[in-house]
């Protein structure tokens, strides 16, 4: 089978690394479409693998989680009851974050139901060996799903937001504004949380990053995501990113490094390299 050469990979990688779309990805490289996605394909599924084996046995003290919306091929209010299956439709993307490294611990993509955020709690408690402090908003999901996977290790609390309107009449440099957080409640659910670290401020921070480096979170375009495979791997593609290849400005350093996951910097050759690596290792085992 053809394969582009290691450093027409990395400019791709490069390309949708930093928020390019698809066809924008193909206009700057040169690569067709089609190749773009393979290599979208091949790269994504092995830092899905990757993550999955690697991020683990994490002693966190203090983690935030919180949900992202988006859709895939259309919104599910403009989908006709006789064409709705798996795969189309609204996606949220549950995401936790250790708030003292900022690595990405866990994330599922699904739907915004008890079952998936029962797997997202299940599995984000999986990967977690110490006992923690947990922040989310005020989502009631949240409350069985983290107690179910926790137990008594770990102290929960939420952040609520009390949001209000314009009161000023509509004008078009406020039609797309967020609404106007009007208060802000802290309160401990369960276990003994420090009131001082009950906070989502990281994991929305998280948000807005990945909207900035995925195109397919972009509000109000045409870059969602048309197949909900390929959105599972932009993400496994952003997080692999996030946590191994980019500086954070206040770490100095990435989160994986902070988090001990590894003990350097990774490279968009070692991303570009990374599928080669996955199998080997499957092959050996």
């Amino acid at each position: 089978m053809n394969r582009l050469p290691l450093e027409e990979r990395v400019r791709v990688l490069a390309a949708l690394c930093e928020g390019n779309s698809i066809r924008a990805t193909c206009r700057m490289t040169g690569v067709a479409k089609g190749t773009v996605l393979r290599l979208l394909e091949e790269v994504g599924d092995a830092c899905e693998a990757y993550h999955n084996e690697a991020v683990r046995g994490l002693t966190c003290v203090r983690v935030q989680c919180d949900e992202i919306w988006s859709f895939c091929h259309a919104k599910e209010r403009n989908i006709p009851l006789h064409k709705k299956k798996n795969g189309i439709g609204d996606i949220w993307t549950w995401v936790g974050i250790d708030s003292d490294t900022k690595l990405v611990i866990s994330y599922v993509c699904g739907d915004r139901t008890h079952r998936f955020a029962r797997r997202f709690a299940n599995d984000l408690a999986e990967r977690i060996t110490s006992y923690a402090q947990i922040s989310t908003d005020g989502l009631s999901m949240y409350t069985d799903a983290i107690q179910y996977a926790f137990g008594y290790r770990a102290d929960y609390g939420q952040e609520v937001k009390d949001y209000g309107i314009f009161t000023e009449p509509e004008r078009p440099d406020t039609r797309y504004s967020p609404p106007v957080v009007k208060a802000v409640r802290r309160r401990a659910v369960w276990g003994a949380p420090d009131p001082q670290y009950i906070s989502t401020a990281h994991i929305e921070r998280q948000n807005l990053t990945m909207r900035m480096h995925m195109r397919r979170f972009t509000r109000l375009t045409n870059a969602f995501s048309k197949k909900l495979a390929n959105h599972e791997r932009a993400l496994a593609l952003h997080f692999m990113y996030y946590n191994f290849c980019r500086k954070h400005q206040t770490l100095k350093t990435t989160p994986a490094i902070a988090a001990k996951v590894t003990d350097r910097i990774w490279t968009l050759h070692d991303l570009a390299n990374l599928p080669d690596y996955v199998r080997g290792n499957a092959a050996v085992a």
